[in-house]
C-alpha cells in the first residue's frame, strides 16, 4: 500500500512539474517572422491556425510576399484594415473565428482568388469585394448575412459562391450576373423564392438550396442544362415544371446529400407525383413529359 501511494506521489510530483509552452511561444517571434513561412505548390504560406488568438499579431502585416494566409478556428473579432497591405494574397482563411465585419481595405487584394469566412458573425460584407477581380471563390457560410451588395455583379470570375446557412430571404440581385458560376450553395437559409433570372446562370452544375420555403420552382429552372446536382429537399414544393426533363445531366433521384442528381426528398408533392417519384427518375421524367406534350 505505502510503495502503491509512493508511486503516485511521484507521478502527481512530475505532472505539477511539468512545463508547458506560454501563450507567446506559440507564436512565431516578431524578430524573425519570416522564418515561419513555407513553400508549396508554388505559393508563399503562412498560417496561424488554432492560436486560441484575439487579435493578430502586427508582423503579419509587414511579410507582404504572403500569398496564402490562414488564420482560421482562432477567437478573431476583427480583421484590420491592415489586411490591404498584403497584396499579393490569393488565398484567405478566416474561418471559425467571430469576426463582425470585414474591412474595405480587402479591395485592395487585387489577387485574391479564394476567400473563405465561414463559421463567424457576418451580417453584411463590403461592397469594395467586388474589385477582387480574380476572386473566383467565395465562402461565406453559417453566418448572419441578409444580402450581397450590388457591386458584387463585377465578380465576372467567381466560379464557387456559399451562402448556407445564413439569413437570406431572396437570392440576392446580383447573383445572377455571376456568369461564371459553377457551384451556388444558399441552403438553410429563409429563401421563399427562386426568380425566372435563375436561367442566366447557364454554367451552373450544382445548385443547392435545401431547408429554404420554397413552394414553386421557376420554369426558368429548365434551362440550366449544365445542373449536375439540385437538391431541393425540404421545402414546401407541390408542383414541378413539366420541362423538368431537359435537366439531363442529372443522373437519378438521389437520397444520400453528396451525391449528384435530382434531390426533391421531404416535400409536400401533390399526387401523383409522390407515387410516380418512387419510380425513379425514368418515370418521373416520362410523365412530365407527357404532361408537357399534352400542354
Amino acid at each position: 500500500m505505502g510503495v502503491n501511494h509512493s508511486r503516485h506521489a511521484s507521478k502527481s510530483k512530475q505532472k505539477k512539474g511539468r512545463k508547458y509552452p506560454s501563450r507567446q511561444n506559440v507564436f512565431p517571434r516578431a524578430s524573425d517572422p519570416e522564418s515561419q513561412l513555407t513553400r508549396s505548390f508554388g505559393y508563399v504560406k503562412f498560417s496561424l491556425v488554432l492560436k486560441g488568438m484575439t487579435d493578430i499579431p502586427s508582423f503579419v502585416w509587414n511579410l507582404p510576399e504572403i500569398q496564402k494566409l490562414n488564420l482560421s478556428h482562432n477567437y478573431l473579432s476583427t480583421l484590420p484594415p491592415a489586411v490591404g497591405k498584403l497584396d499579393q494574397i490569393a488565398v484567405l482563411n478566416l474561418c471559425g473565428n467571430r469576426i463582425t465585419c470585414l474591412p474595405k481595405e480587402l479591395g485592395l487584394l487585387r489577387n485574391l482568388k479564394v476567400l473563405f469566412v465561414d463559421m463567424n458573425c457576418l451580417t453584411e460584407v463590403p461592397g469594395e469585394l467586388s474589385l477582387c477581380g480574380k476572386l473566383e471563390v467565395l465562402s461565406l457560410s453559417h453566418n448572419g448575412i441578409t444580402e450581397l451588395p450590388l457591386s458584387f455583379m463585377d465578380l465576372a470570375n467567381l466560379r464557387k459562391l456559399n451562402l448556407g446557412s445564413n439569413q437570406l430571404i431572396h437570392i440576392p440581385l446580383c447573383v445572377f450576373s455571376m456568369k461564371s458560376l459553377e457551384f451556388l450553395h444558399l441552403g438553410c437559409n429563409q429563401v421563399e423564392s427562386i426568380s425566372e433570372n435563375i436561367q442566366y446562370l447557364q454554367d451552373l452544375q450544382i445548385f443547392i438550396v435545401e431547408c429554404n420555403n420554397i413552394r414553386v420552382l421557376p420554369k426558368s429552372i429548365c434551362f440550366l442544362t449544365a445542373l449536375e446536382l439540385l437538391n431541393v429537399d425540404y421545402n414546401s414544393i407541390q408542383t414541378l415544371p413539366d420541362n423538368l426533363f431537359m435537366l439531363i445531366k442529372l443522373s437519378k433521384l438521389a437520397w444520400n446529400p453528396i451525391d449528384k442528381g435530382l434531390h426533391i426528398l421531404h416535400n409536400p408533392l401533390a399526387k401523383p407525383l409522390p407515387e410516380i417519384v418512387e419510380g425513379g427518375l425514368d418515370a418521373l421524367y416520362n410523365y412530365l413529359r407527357d404532361i408537357n406534350q399534352q400542354n
